[in-house]
């Protein structure tokens, strides 16, 4: 271009009004009726894997921007909102069950109040009752419960807090009475009692006075569902025969008994690298995401809550040390041991402080001492396996990788004893990371042993067979009765 073009051209442009540029997002008034809002993030969203890049183009995939067939192709729709406190807001459970129960019984010693989460099944519908792992709650199954409905209207899911998790509450009285012991009388050694045993006949005693309180003449057909501990629970009620011929199946999610048995020689030191306290809710949530440990935070938004209680305040001289507080402003990358240590906004709540008068400075911690279960866990898990392959019902068993599976389960499969299916995208807690699959294939499970006759795959030899592993839905089935 000539110095005179560029004279000439320099001369225009002063002429033309200044228009500063737009902020990012904003739309022209006109074109407002032209945003496209987006979709509910899929169910089994893992926004947070690595491995969900290649799937960054779904538009079901949380914060997917489609095209506005405006000339603004490239604008977030309304209500867009890239913070992260939008994103980590919990989620009430009234959108996913349609009531809550709190129900009663008394012991020689002591008074259980069971709490749990319902949706009725219809006339002809099954009741699919899920019992959660340790530490976890009944809302772990949440998002679950309602891709459980949306495969099958009929079907209804009763989800229990275990005693001493959610809000399943367990009150000590004086012997034969119903008064509460008193402070003096209470012994500081004392642990409440977490025997598999007792943890079964709380799931079968919750599910009859839940029969009791609906009026059901008669329980629907159950499938039983359980997670990690709560797999062992929901064995133990299928070969005792704790809720009789109401149960069609049992399905055990990520809990086999070598692999768990195992895993125990690091619980200790797991536990003890876990943050104690937050400063709110939604950092919970936050380190439960970025930890990885549930991987799905539309999930986490409504099962993490439960997770917590406010820390107490405790007025004592002899106060520990500072605890591990887990701070949601921290950028690094974190790893499920990763701890940073409070700011002045996080106190110890064992500490005489005015803070006691400013609730908003309250920090919250977990609500199971998952520490103080340590003498009972060694027994959740012997001799699951074999109990698992010889309770009656039809047997399904749920892995987040084939490398869990312990030779007496290998064997099993290998006969056509149990159908199993594996979900190698998945963390430990399946049924939260891909609650649509996991629903999916619970539902599809009831189909096959509905009516009382059990569906297992077909044995080696009958069917195709892969790596040893037979993928399901793609061989033949056979019918075998109780």
């Amino acid at each position: 271009m000539s110095d005179l073009q560029r004279s000439f051209a320099k001369a225009k442009l002063a002429g033309l009004p200044f228009n500063p540029p737009l902020p990012p997002g904003t739309l022209l008034e006109d074109d407002e009726d032209e945003r496209e809002l987006i979709p509910e993030p899929s169910p089994d969203d893992d926004s947070s894997s690595a491995s969900s890049a290649s799937s960054a183009s779904s538009t079901g995939s949380t914060g997917t921007i489609r095209p506005s067939p405006s000339k603004h192709l490239f604008v977030r729709p309304k209500g867009y909102d890239t913070g992260r406190h939008k994103t980590l807001d919990p989620l009430p459970w009234s959108d996913f069950f349609s009531q809550e129960l709190y129900l009663e019984r008394f012991t020689p010693n002591a008074k259980l109040t069971h709490h749990v989460y319902l949706t009725p099944p219809g006339p002809k519908g099954p009741l699919f009752v899920t019992h959660h792992g340790a530490g976890s709650s009944g809302l772990s199954f949440a998002v679950c419960a309602s891709e459980i409905r949306k495969a099958l209207p009929e079907a209804g899911i009763l989800s229990l807090d275990a005693r001493g998790h959610g809000e399943t509450t367990y009150q000590r009285l004086k012997h034969g009475t119903q008064t509460p012991l008193e402070a003096e009388d209470l012994k500081a050694d004392w642990v409440l009692d977490l025997n598999l045993e007792v943890l079964s006949e709380d799931m079968a005693t919750a599910v009859r006075l839940t029969q009791a309180k609906m009026g059901w003449a008669e329980l629907p057909g159950l499938i039983l569902v359980g997670h990690s501990l709560g797999g062992a629970v929901v064995v133990d009620v299928a070969k005792e025969g704790k809720l009789g011929n109401a149960v069609l199946g049992f399905a055990v999610l990520d809990v086999v008994e070598g692999s768990a048995i195992d895993a125990l020689a690091s619980m200790e030191t797991y536990l003890s690298s876990r943050p104690t306290t937050f400063p709110s809710v939604s950092a919970g949530i936050e380190w439960h995401t970025r930890t990885r440990t549930i991987r799905n935070p539309f999930s986490a938004r409504v099962s993490v809550p439960s997770l917590l209680c406010p820390t107490p305040i405790t007025l004592s001289p002899s106060a520990p040390p500072l605890t591990r507080s887990f701070s949601p402003t921290m950028t690094s990358t974190l790893s499920s041991s990763s701890t940073t240590f409070p700011s002045d906004e996080l106190i110890n709540p064992l500490i005489p402080s005015t803070s006691s008068l400013q609730p908003s400075r309250r920090t919250w911690t977990w609500r199971t001492n998952l520490t103080t279960t340590s003498p009972f866990w060694h027994s959740w898990f012997l001799s699951l396996s074999s109990k698992f392959l010889s309770a009656k019902g039809g047997k399904l068993l749920l892995l987040a990788g084939t490398d869990r599976l312990d030779k007496e389960l290998m064997i099993g499969q290998m006969q056509g004893k149990y159908q199993l299916q594996v979900f190698p995208d998945a963390g430990h807690f399946i049924q939260e990371d891909l609650p649509a699959k996991t629903a999916g294939v619970l539902v599809d499970f009831w189909r096959r042993n509905e009516g009382g006759v059990l569906v297992l795959p077909r044995k080696v030899g009958e069917g195709a067979v892969i790596g040893g592993l037979k993928k399901v839905g793609d061989v033949g089935e056979k019918e075998v009765g109780h």
